[in-house]
């Protein structure tokens, strides 16, 4: 059940000068269950020009903790990336619906940039549940991925980068671990084209595959009709409630 927390500041990782991870500890109480791909909605604290929410998506939660990958980008991220230690930040979650647990076979975690985030979390749990998981990170240079030795002491890594500075150079989609026979399920998170394109190799090959959407959200609760996508089986959804992951069959794409 989604409720509002106080949360406290307990670290704040900072990853060149674009992106920081929030490390946050429930200022009472212990963190309510939280899904892999789940997300929040975060009030920026003594802020006179942002008024809404932030929707991050959630990189990391168990009872004690919740961690928030942030991208530098407009002044509400701007200046969540510059909180100290000790802010104290409103938070609402759990927010969405989560990616599928229950997966048999080999799950390949395909993410690229900051849609990297909410994949650590559902590697940690699908590798924790016995299921062998490969992860596909894909960014323009080595130095914008992101969290890359937290997830190799997950799982398997494969990584391409559009410079060639690491691991395959080119898209993810041109990488040679999207045409093993091995993978039953994928689960995608970044840049929409990227997704797209993931999702019609998974189609053209018969792999269940589910995307993480990243449209923009005001409220995060269905109120405003800012983030609808257009589905198969029942026409315009906020993502925000629907999502914000969907498997590719249901999504007009």
């Amino acid at each position: 059940m989604k409720q509002v927390m106080d949360f406290i500041v307990r670290a704040n990782d900072r990853h060149g000068d674009n992106y920081s991870v929030l490390k946050l500890a429930p200022a009472k109480g212990t963190m309510p269950r939280v899904l892999p791909g789940q997300f929040v909605q975060v009030e920026v604290p003594n802020s006179k020009t942002t008024f809404l929410r932030r929707p991050i998506s959630i990189n990391y939660a168990d009872s004690h903790d919740l961690w928030l990958l942030v991208r530098r980008a407009g002044a509400g991220t701007r200046a969540l990336c510059d909180l100290p230690e000790d802010t104290h930040l409103s938070v609402v979650l759990p927010l969405g619906n989560g990616f599928t647990t229950d997966v048999k076979g080999t799950a390949l975690l395909i993410g690229g940039g900051v849609g990297t985030a909410p994949l650590l979390m559902l590697g940690s749990r699908l590798t924790g549940a016995g299921v062998d998981v490969k992860f596909l990170l894909g960014a323009r240079s080595m130095s914008d991925l992101l969290q890359l030795d937290l997830f190799r002491q997950t799982a398997e890594v494969h990584v391409a980068t559009e410079d060639g500075t690491l691991g395959h150079h080119g898209l993810v989609t041109t990488h040679p671990i999207l045409q093993s026979d091995e993978i039953t399920h994928i689960a995608c998170c970044g840049p929409m084209p990227m997704m797209k394109a993931v999702a019609a190799i998974a189609r053209s090959r018969g792999i269940n595959c589910e995307v993480s959407l990243e449209n923009t959200m005001a409220c995060g609760l269905g109120a405003c009709l800012c983030c609808v996508e257009d589905t198969h089986d029942s026409g315009n959804v906020c993502v925000c409630t629907e999502g914000p992951v969907f498997n590719i069959n249901r999504l007009k794409w």
